[in-house]
C-alpha cells in the first residue's frame, strides 16, 4: 500500500502516541534511543497495516518524527502548554512565559550559552524554513511547523546572551470563538463579515500581542471562495482556507549582504498577477504607498496589518510611510488619497484581564474645514470600570449613522436588520 509522505507521517504520528509508550518515555531518551524507538514502532505499524515502506522513506519519516521531539528540549513543556500564549527567552538562565496575558518567570534554565544556541540551531533546522542565523547575520524570522512565530537575537547584538521569542497562536478558528472569548459583540461580527463579502480595504491596528493577525485570519474564512487572493508576508502567519490562496514570502538578504526582496517587491509583482484581494501580513514603510495606488487603480478589497495605538494613529502611520518615500505631495494630499483607499479601521486591545477586545471599527472621511481626517467610530468600546478580581467590565457603543462606505453594501446587496446603524447599541 502506498501513499502520500505527509499522511504517512501522521499516520505514524497517530500510532506513536495511541499504540505505544512514546509520551511517557520520550522524555527520558537520547536522540539514538528514540530513533531506535521509533524505527520499531514503524516497523510493528508496517506490519500491521501491510505497508510496504523503502528503506529512504524510513529514514526520513524517523529523522522527521525524531528532529520534531528533540529539536525543542527543555523548552519541549512550554511549546505543549496550551495555556501559554508566548514564551520569552532572555539568556540560557532567564525565561519568561505569558498565560492569560499575564507574564510570569518560569524555573527552566540552560546551562549556558553554548547549549541555547545548540536548541536554536535545533529548532531552525526543523523548521524547514532554510533560514539561517549566526554571528555574522545575528537574527532571524521563521515560523515552526504548528505555525507559532519565532524570532531570535544573538550576540554580539544582545548584551545578555542568546534572545528568543515564541508566540504561539491560540486555536481561536471561527468568529465564535473570538465571541465567546468577547473579543467583539455579535453586531461587530455582523459588520466585519459583510465587509469582507463587500470587498472592503480593512486595515487592522493595535500594539504587538493584541490579536491582529488571528482575528484577520478568523475574518478571511468569510472571503468569497471563487476569488485568487494574494498573501504577502515576512514570516508565513495567515491560515486561509480557500483554495485559490498563493503566499508569498519576503527574502532577507544572503551573507553578502545582496539579494534581499521586500515586502514592497513582491508587492509590486502581485499586482501582475491577476489578484482579485491581496493581503498583506504588517506594512512598515514603503508598500504602503504602493497598496494606496492600488486600491485607487481598482484593486479593492485589500487587508492588511498596521502597528499603532489607536485608530488616528493608525491613519498618521499611513500618512507618515507614504511621506518616507519621497512622494511630492503635500501632506493634505496624501491623507486624502489614504482616506478615499480605506474604509474601515479595526482596532484591537489587550486590556489588564488578559481579554484582547475589538475597542474601536471606525469609518473616516476627510474634512475640508479642518484639512484633517475625520473619524466616525461605528462601534467603540466603552471600560466602565475594573472589578476586584481584575475583570474589566465594559460596553460596544455605536455612532448611530450610516458609514460612508454604505453604498459599497448596496452595489453587492448586502443587507443589513432595519435600524441597524441608527442603533446605539453596539451589543
Amino acid at each position: 500500500m502506498e501513499m502520500e509522505h505527509s499522511d504517512l507521517k501522521q499516520i505514524v504520528h497517530q500510532y506513536l502516541i495511541k499504540k505505544t509508550d512514546f509520551l511517557k518515555v520520550k522524555d527520558s531518551m537520547n536522540d539514538d534511543q528514540l530513533r531506535v524507538f521509533v524505527d520499531k514502532a514503524l516497523t510493528n505499524l508496517c506490519n500491521d497495516e501491510r505497508i510496504d515502506l523503502p528503506t529512504s522513506t524510513r529514514i526520513l519519516l524517523i529523522r522527521e518524527l525524531v528532529s520534531a521531539v528533540v529539536s525543542l528540549g527543555p523548552l519541549r513543556p512550554l511549546i505543549e502548554d496550551k495555556s501559554i500564549t508566548e514564551i520569552m527567552i532572555n539568556g540560557p538562565q532567564s525565561i519568561y512565559v505569558q498565560r492569560e496575558g499575564k507574564i510570569t518567570l518560569t524555573d527552566i534554565k540552560f546551562p549556558a550559552n553554548e547549549q541555547l544556541v545548540h536548541t536554536i540551531q535545533k529548532i531552525l533546522a526543523g523548521s524547514g524554513s532554510n533560514r539561517r542565523v549566526d554571528e555574522s547575520s545575528p537574527y532571524v524570522d521563521f515560523s515552526l511547523p504548528d505555525g507559532s512565530r519565532v524570532n531570535v537575537l544573538l550576540p554580539p547584538c544582545s548584551l545578555v546572551g542568546p534572545v528568543v521569542t515564541i508566540r504561539k497562536f491560540a486555536d481561536i478558528n471561527t468568529l465564535d470563538d473570538l465571541l465567546n472569548r468577547g473579543m467583539l459583540s455579535k453586531k461587530m461580527a455582523m459588520l466585519l463579515i459583510a465587509g469582507m463579502k463587500a470587498k472592503l480595504n480593512i486595515v487592522f491596528c493595535g500594539a504587538t500581542g493584541t490579536g491582529k493577525t488571528t482575528t484577520l485570519n478568523v475574518l478571511s474564512r468569510h472571503l468569497p471562495d471563487h476569488e485568487r487572493i494574494i498573501t504577502i508576508e515576512d514570516t508565513p502567519e495567515l491560515r486561509l482556507m480557500q483554495k485559490h490562496v498563493v503566499s508569498l514570502q519576503s527574502k532577507p538578504a544572503n551573507i553578502e549582504g545582496k539579494g534581499a526582496i521586500t515586502i514592497r517587491d513582491l508587492f509590486v509583482n502581485s499586482l501582475r498577477m491577476r489578484p482579485d484581494r491581496i493581503i498583506i501580513g504588517e506594512i512598515r514603510s514603503g508598500e504602503m504607498l504602493d497598496m494606496i495606488e492600488s486600491i485607487s487603480s481598482g484593486h479593492s478589497g485589500a487587508l492588511a496589518i498596521v502597528h499603532a495605538e489607536s485608530p488616528e494613529d493608525c491613519v498618521s502611520r499611513m500618512v507618515t510611510m507614504m511621506l518616507m518615500t519621497g512622494i511630492r505631495l503635500s501632506t493634505e494630499v496624501i491623507t486624502k488619497q489614504v482616506v478615499r483607499a480605506i474604509d474601515l479601521i479595526v482596532h484591537i486591545e489587550l486590556f489588564p484581564d488578559g481579554v484582547r477586545r475589538i475597542t474601536h471599527v471606525s469609518d473616516f472621511t476627510f474634512d475640508d474645514a479642518t484639512h484633517e481626517p475625520k473619524l466616525d467610530h461605528i462601534f467603540e468600546f466603552i471600560q466602565e470600570k475594573i472589578e476586584d478580581d481584575g475583570k474589566v467590565k465594559g460596553h460596544w457603543n455605536m455612532s448611530g449613522h450610516k458609514p460612508s462606505f454604505y453604498k459599497k453594501f448596496v452595489k453587492k446587496n448586502i443587507t443589513f436588520p432595519e435600524g441597524f446603524f441608527e442603533s446605539k447599541v453596539g451589543d
